[in-house]
């Protein structure tokens, strides 16, 4: 009989499966990027089992909460302490895309001239034609922004066991994700025909690498809190254990934040 409050997870198969499918994904990818052909098949092999690999785990981090109770005060703090680290490294991962920004803003250089002189650039590059900030990446951003009050709805909403506003919330938060990721989606369209490709430009690569990634990473979290969502509607979330929910409020409230960061530098301080 258990006499202790934490948590000593059961042998699992997942940790060992989840990497050799990250393996089979890499070497699939490195094949395909060198057009071996056993890349075409062993790529998506790799990505299905990366995929298979996630939700299993997760299913059972779910049912460790609902149907064992193993998440108990201490183990619900390490698991807090887990996700805050992990937010923080997104952190660090974005800070990169705005170093590199900001580098390229302040000290504009063109493609090396000879061996090692560099000649003084414009930023952003002449044959850059710049997206205007205030049009659909302004709608964008509102959208993003009203996105966060409802998930902060949906956490009130469940603080005060008000269980039809929770489901009502979130799901107006993921149809606001998908709406959002739909409008980059044309945005890119537009930009790669009229005004800047991925590989032509410093300006360019940088735009892409940074929205492209956030935008992966609103995909990400408005999967999450789909997740969320078909738990919600089953009930199992209480005003006192629903931990999943707050890490997908924390990392969406993290993706609003990025994005208000990236439309002030890249599309306002850009153009």
């Amino acid at each position: 009989m258990k006499t202790h409050q934490f948590h000593l997870v059961d042998p699992s198969p997942w940790p060992i499966l989840s990497s050799f499918a990250a393996f089979i994904l890499c070497l699939g990818g490195v094949f395909f990027m060198h057009e071996v052909p056993a890349g075409k098949i062993m790529l998506p092999a790799g990505l299905l089992l990366v995929l298979y690999s996630m939700y299993v785990w997760w299913r059972d981090v779910v049912r460790e909460a609902k149907e064992d109770k193993a998440h108990t005060a201490p183990v619900r703090k390490g698991l807090k302490i887990g996700m805050t680290l992990f937010i923080v490294s997104e952190g660090m991962f974005f800070f990169a895309f705005f170093f590199a920004f900001f580098h390229a803003n302040f000290f504009p250089a063109d493609i090396l001239d000879g061996a090692w002189a560099v000649k003084e650039g414009v930023w952003p590059q002449e044959q850059v034609k710049t997206i205007d900030p205030w049009s659909l990446p302004f709608l964008n951003t509102l959208i993003l922004l009203l996105s966060g009050t409802t998930v902060t709805w949906a956490h009130f909403s469940l603080l005060n066991n008000n269980k039809k506003e929770l489901v009502q919330a979130l799901g107006c938060t993921v149809l606001l994700g998908f709406i959002f990721t739909g409008f980059q989606v044309y945005e890119y369209k537009h930009a790669l025909a009229h005004n800047f490709s991925f590989s032509e430009t410093t300006y360019g690569s940088i735009f892409y690498m940074a929205t492209g990634f956030h935008g992966f990473h609103v995909i990400v979290g408005t999967i999450f809190l789909l997740v969320c969502y078909l738990r919600a509607k089953k009930g199992q979330f209480t005003e006192e254990n629903h931990l999943g929910f707050e890490f997908a409020a924390w990392y969406w409230h993290f993706v609003d934040a990025v994005w208000l960061f990236l439309f002030a530098a890249v599309y306002i301080w850009g153009s």
